[in-house]
C-alpha cells in the first residue's frame, strides 16, 4: 500500500511532486508540505535538515532562475529504499549553481555551502530534457538529526 502525501494522495513509490509559483511565499508553503510529508513517511528526524536544504534550493531557484515567461518551479521529494531522502528542485533556468566563498561581510552566498554540509556533499545539478535543470540533494539514514544540530 502507498504512503499518503501532505495533500492526502497515495503515492507508491513514495514520491511527491508539486509545482509552485515563483514567489517567496512558496518557500514557506513547500517547507510545510515537506514537514507533513516526512511525518507521514516516518522520517521526522530529517525534518529540520531537510527544511534547511529545501529552503536554500527553492530560494536559489526563485532568485536566479525564474523569468517572466517561466513562473513556476517544481519540487520533488522521494523516500529512498535505504531510509534516506532525496529533495529536488526543478526550474527553467540554464545557469548552474556554484558554491561561493563569501567574505565575512557578504550578506549572501552561503546557501550551497550549507547544503553541502547538511548532505555530506551529496548534491548536484542535472540537466533536464528540453529546458531547465534539477538541483538535487540527498540526506542519508542518520544524517537528519546530526545535520540539524550542526546548524540549528
Amino acid at each position: 500500500m502507498g504512503t499518503p502525501s501532505a495533500t492526502g494522495e497515495v503515492c507508491d513509490p513514495p514520491v511527491i511532486v508539486r509545482r509552485w509559483p515563483c514567489s517567496p511565499r512558496s518557500v514557506a508553503q513547500a517547507r510545510h508540505e515537506l514537514r507533513v510529508t516526512l511525518k507521514g513517511w516516518g522520517l521526522d528526524g530529517f525534518a529540520d535538515a531537510a527544511e534547511l536544504v529545501l529552503s536554500e534550493l527553492i530560494t536559489n531557484a526563485i532568485r536566479h532562475a525564474c523569468t517572466p515567461r517561466d513562473r513556476l518551479i517544481e519540487t520533488r521529494y522521494e523516500r529512498l529504499p535505504d531510509g534516506g531522502l532525496r529533495i529536488e528542485v526543478h526550474d527553467a533556468g540554464d545557469g548552474v549553481p556554484l558554491m561561493q566563498r563569501p567574505s565575512g561581510d557578504d550578506e549572501s552566498g552561503r546557501g550551497l555551502a550549507l547544503v553541502d554540509a547538511l548532505t555530506d556533499r551529496r548534491w548536484g545539478v542535472s540537466s533536464r530534457i528540453g529546458v531547465g535543470k534539477s538541483v538535487w540533494a540527498r540526506l542519508g539514514p542518520g544524517q537528519g538529526e546530526r545535520g540539524a544540530r550542526s546548524y540549528g
